[in-house]
């Protein structure tokens, strides 16, 4: 048998609905199901015209979010950013963020690497 893991990211749990969300966000964290080492990623649909209720940031992990799907924007620190299908867009450690779909939804793939369990969670932190 080969050295690898194989997931299906659709089997993953919904983290999104522990948090009340499921309606408006789809969150599935492939890291631990993957026993990935060296990097995480998770798979994340919003709803169309959902803002996250929350910014999050990262004492020293970077991130890059790939939109799959859809468009919308991203709030990094004080500057808001359009993003459009396969737009890549990458926010180091120590930099707040959180993510708003367009009309039409968005899908995106976030990818970090380590350290993991870094982040703080932002309430109410994007008002317009």
């Amino acid at each position: 048998m080969g050295n690898y893991t194989k997931t299906n990211i659709k089997e993953l749990d919904n983290a999104a609905e522990g948090f009340g969300l499921g309606d408006k966000l789809e969150t599935r964290f492939a890291r631990k199901a993957m026993g990935l080492e060296q990097f995480g990623f998770s798979y994340q649909k919003l709803q169309p015209g959902f803002r996250q209720p929350f910014g999050h940031v990262h004492s020293e992990q970077e991130e890059v979010y790939l939109v799959l799907e859809g468009s919308g924007r991203i709030k990094v620190e004080d500057e808001i950013v359009d993003l459009a299908q396969w737009d890549a867009i990458r926010v180091p450690g120590g930099i707040t963020r959180a993510l708003e779909s367009g009309s039409g939804g968005m899908t995106i793939l976030a990818i970090g690497g380590n350290p993991t369990g870094d982040a703080d969670m932002i309430n109410d932190w994007w008002v317009d």
